[in-house]
């Protein structure tokens, strides 16, 4: 297997171990703030892709010959509010009051990309329903979650307490993690990569 996972993301590296993938992992080196303020017109759908497909480039052009795959997860709330990773615990605390008793859309965009070029995409959409959140769950909840969530979109991990958050979630729980996961693995078996 020559796959690049242009990431160093712990839950996308684990869903690939999981799924039995063979891969190696990099650190992409995309300004992801720089990009974000380029590509501000585009639509959380768009800027998920866009992002993706920056990192899965980046990469594959310093590897040449390989499959790189890049992906990017955003949260949008519904007056179209893209939520960034929390910059420190009380942006996390305010985070979470936004999402409060609200759906917001996960996005997840994964890009794999050959000698420089993308060659496959995709971009799925997870409808998160959060529950009124009172003030003293959201500081119990940062208690025990921070900052170990300072890296996640949306201030969850939804494999562990962040699962609390919710009343119901509409999609792929791969999706939610960070990459469509099943959209990758079907891929890779079309490309002779995984056994069919």
């Amino acid at each position: 297997m020559s796959l690049i996972l242009a990431s160093q993301s712990a839950s996308r590296r684990a869903m690939l171990t999981a799924a039995g993938v063979p891969f190696e992992a990099t650190f992409a080196g995309v300004d992801e703030d720089a990009a974000k303020a380029a590509l501000s017109d585009l639509s959380p759908r768009d800027l998920a892709d866009a992002l993706a497909e920056l990192k899965a480039l980046k990469v594959s052009a310093r590897m040449p010959g390989y499959l790189v795959l890049g992906s990017d997860s955003l949260v949008a709330l519904e007056d179209g509010t893209i939520l960034d990773k929390p910059v420190d615990r009380a942006d996390a605390a305010v985070h979470l009051q936004l999402m409060s008793g609200k759906r917001h859309d996960l996005w997840s965009a994964a890009v794999i990309a050959e000698n420089g070029q993308a060659i496959w995409r995709h971009v799925e959409r997870a409808k998160m329903h959060v529950r009124p959140l009172s003030d003293a769950f959201i500081e119990t909840y940062l208690d025990a979650e921070w900052p170990a969530i300072a890296g996640c979109v949306g201030c969850y991990r939804i494999e562990g307490p962040g699962a609390q958050l919710f009343s119901r979630i509409e999609g792929s729980q791969f999706t939610v993690l960070g990459m469509p996961l099943l959209n990758v693995l079907d891929f890779l078996r079309v490309r002779g990569e995984l056994p069919a």
